[in-house]
């Protein structure tokens, strides 16, 4: 049955000069062939469904297939080497099929690579590299107005030869919108499709959730809504998912696919995903075509700038931290801003004056001691030393009138601040301590010349008798 299977599809004729060399792969939208060009040129060979029967500008099914191959020409007008090139189109010999010829690309596709004997799941690092890649092909895509339609897993090719990821098979892009519903309804890759593809629309935002659910794939090693088989009842659960279910934890997900053969090390840094990656990809994955980037220009920008910058959205600027990396750049910047400010001087203030560091803590502590001399020179008990008005003028408000700046960090100020209310203490209970013990020897002054007083007049009562 096999051998009649081959025998049969290499006697299908594409057309002249083109041999079929047997299917890639069979379903609702269409066959892949290998093709061979005369010259030993390997190419692949995208045949439609639905026959054409007739080449006259009378045939609307031919009219629509023409117009939307020129479209798709422009494509190529400008080399990307993220998408495939299509070196041709027309209809087959046999059968009338319409076909488009594209470049034939060596090596596996995206689904192959989540399979054994490659890991279950891309590091981030590779993760990254697609993200840029496809939204390039998105891009240039977008750019010339070219909705791709059915991105995949399997439509995203990793070339062995350049290293690149390269968007392949625009089937859906040449045909009419009721062959992308029939064709859609009967397609297996359901798990890639936007929640308005369902409805039969194909909005540019399609092509950015099928990026979304993509990238979410690379990361957790499956889909959000996996197909558990081709049964009608399963299929619908899909649809519905995308259309109203909530998606699942990624890194939830990711942690329980990590590959038993990576280091505990590795593990740990692999479930770092940086933050601005999922928040690129719960943008693309947005039920509402609205909320979702508006095409693949502007995706593009969002990742070439979160590589750069870091984040994409304006609030998470000041969120929590998210990954090893940001963490430690933080710690080094607020390192280097302490350096730099211990070594420098304070600037000139408009409410203040140029003070060296040391010159200022020096200033404070002679400030401190001049109160505690006059209060212990002018004020020989504590109630009156504690009515003096400047004896009890609060310190930290001279400071702040006299040299606080705007550029000193808050933290510094809080310490100093601290210092000088443990030095305030300080010199309160040293005061207290001289003022008790000056008090203590006017008493015993006191006391002894109570007593000279009395012995003076016990002598002279003795002198008078």
């Amino acid at each position: 049955m096999r051998m009649n299977r081959e025998k049969m599809s290499k006697i299908f004729t594409i057309t002249k000069g083109l041999e079929n060399l047997g299917a890639f792969r069979t379903g609702g939208q269409g066959s892949v062939y290998k093709g061979k060009r005369i010259g030993e040129i390997i190419t692949a060979v995208k045949l439609l469904p639905t026959p054409i029967h007739s080449e006259s500008t009378d045939n609307k099914s031919y009219n629509d297939f023409i117009n939307e191959v020129e479209k798709l020409k422009k494509v190529n007008e400008v080399p990307n080497p993220n998408v495939v090139k299509i070196l041709s189109s027309g209809l087959s010999d046999s059968g009338s099929f319409p076909f488009i010829e594209m470049e034939y690309i060596e090596g596996p596709d995206l689904e192959d690579l989540l399979k054994p004997p490659y890991d279950p799941i891309f590091s981030i690092k590779e993760t990254v590299k697609v993200a840029e890649h496809l939204s390039n092909a998105l891009s240039h895509c977008h750019s010339v107005n070219i909705k791709h339609g059915d991105i995949k897993s399997n439509n995203v090719k990793y070339n062995a030869y350049s290293g690149n990821y390269v968007l392949l098979d625009f089937g859906l892009a040449v045909m009419s919108d009721e062959q992308r519903r029939t064709s859609m309804r009967q397609a297996g890759a359901i798990e890639f499709m936007a929640p308005e593809q369902y409805e039969g629309l194909m909005l540019v935002e399609s092509d950015i959730y099928s990026f979304g659910v993509i990238l979410y794939e690379l990361l957790s090693g499956q889909v959000p809504f996996p197909l558990t088989d081709n049964g009608e009842t399963a299929r619908n659960v899909v649809r519905i998912s995308h259309i109203e279910a909530p998606l699942p934890d990624i890194l939830t997900i990711r942690k329980k696919n990590l590959p038993g053969s990576w280091s505990v090390e590795k593990q740990d840094q692999e479930m770092l995903v940086p933050q601005w990656l999922l928040e690129i990809l719960n943008k693309c994955l947005e039920k509402d075509p609205e909320k979702r980037f508006r095409n693949g220009i502007e995706l593009k920008e969002a990742i070439i700038q979160c590589s750069i910058a870091g984040s994409y959205f304006k609030e998470t600027r000041t969120g929590p931290i998210q990954t090893l990396e940001q963490y430690q750049k933080m710690l080094i910047e607020k390192e280097n801003e302490l350096e730099r400010f211990k070594l420098n001087h304070i600037r000139e203030s408009k409410r203040g004056i140029i003070l060296p560091l040391p010159v200022f803590f020096t200033a404070a502590l002679l400030f401190l001691g001049l109160l505690g001399y006059a209060g212990l020179n002018l004020f020989p008990d504590k109630a009156a030393y504690a009515a003096d008005p400047v004896a009890a003028q609060d310190v930290n408000t001279f400071i702040s009138a006299s040299i606080v700046h705007p550029d000193i960090p808050k933290t510094l100020m809080n310490n100093i601040s601290l210092n000088i209310d443990s030095l305030k203490k300080a010199e309160t209970r040293k005061r207290d301590h001289l003022i008790s013990s000056r008090i203590k020897d006017e008493r015993q002054r006191s006391v002894s010349s109570d007593n000279s007083k009395k012995e003076r007049r016990k002598r002279k009562k003795f002198l008078i008798f």
